[in-house]
């Protein structure tokens, strides 16, 4: 069993982040503040973690825009119903888990945001197809090569790594710089 180095992580983890094209991230802010504040819906999915991060974003955004500027925020992660997620991957197929949630609730000039580390996952592809065939806009944030996702969304920010943990962890990232945007805070160091 190898020795374990925070040090070593922190240093392969920057190395990363100095390779994101910040330009990606700045479109992402933008569009969501832009469907944000034409009172939009945002929509989120994701598997295992990437299912943790979508149902982050929604938690902070919902509560801190809301805290901050008195505006109400729609965002829905596609990942916290349990029985809908259920029903569908039983009564139907896994696939079908957050595209079906898309076809019941999305409306055309929503926002759906996908999180994958690989881009490859059938049923968070399925969701980008069924949303770009409904009028709304995709955006995906991926790692690995990108994958599937990279090529059908509308948007992408890519974390450029092969490593799992360290695309979660920009994908976290992301989701706390975007709050920040939404809310109007600066960055203190």
């Amino acid at each position: 069993m190898s020795d374990f180095n925070t040090n070593e992580y922190f240093q392969s983890l920057s190395k990363v982040m100095a390779n994101l094209d910040c330009t990606q991230i700045d479109v992402a802010v933008n569009l969501i503040l832009k469907h944000s504040t034409q009172n939009a819906k945002i929509l989120t999915c994701g598997n295992g973690g990437s299912a943790y991060a979508a149902s982050h974003y929604i938690t902070d955004w919902n509560k801190m825009v809301n805290l901050s500027t008195g505006n109400k925020f729609r965002g829905i992660s596609l990942c916290d119903n349990y029985g809908l997620i259920t029903a569908y991957a039983n009564d139907v197929s896994f696939d079908d888990v957050f595209s079906g949630q898309i076809k019941s609730i999305g409306d055309k000039g929503d926002l759906l945001i996908v999180v994958s580390g690989s881009g490859n996952s059938s049923n968070v592809i399925g969701a980008i197809d069924t949303a770009n065939g409904m009028g709304i806009t995709t955006l995906a944030f991926v790692g690995y090569d990108g994958g599937e996702c990279k090529q059908r969304a509308d948007y992408c920010v890519h974390v450029p790594s092969f490593d799992m943990q360290f695309c979660e962890d920009i994908h976290l990232m992301l989701g706390h710089i975007i709050m920040k945007k939404l809310c109007n805070y600066s960055i203190i160091s």
